[in-house]
């Protein structure tokens, strides 16, 4: 089974543009053509695309996965390579997350103190109030 550049866009809610341009960067170099020249995506064009989307998606860049696209390629004398590859990126991803767990914890606290502040003002503001 084929799926157009329109039915593939509507699965994956990538626009035609960065389909074309994910296949002009060499990350979908098998796309199939029809006889009219349209193109024929797969159901492992689409796996590749999911996992091109999961690692630009975690930071990584395109020239790294057109690297990865191209061992892929090469075959099963690459796949030491594409592990090494891959568990770089993971270990990368972890050191981004664990970043951003310390802003988060940073932000939370911010809004726990201001929101105690708030609730501080509040008070002071109701009770100078005049009574009804």
């Amino acid at each position: 089974m084929f799926f157009t550049i329109k039915e593939v866009s509507e699965k994956t809610t990538l626009a035609p543009h960065v389909l074309r341009y994910y296949e002009n960067e060499g990350l979908l170099p098998s796309i199939a053509r029809s006889r009219n020249g349209i193109r024929q995506y797969s159901e492992d064009d689409l796996e590749w695309l999911g996992l091109i989307c999961c690692l630009k998606n975690t930071g990584m860049s395109i020239k790294q996965i057109r690297n990865f696209v191209e061992l892929s390629i090469n075959g099963d004398g690459t796949l030491k390579q594409r592990c090494e590859l891959l568990q770089n990126h993971k270990k990368n991803v972890e050191s981004q997350i664990a970043e951003m767990h310390k802003h988060l914890q940073k932000v939370t606290c911010k809004i726990e103190y201001f929101t105690s502040r708030y609730e501080q003002f509040a008070l002071t503001q109701d009770s100078e109030q005049p009574p009804a």
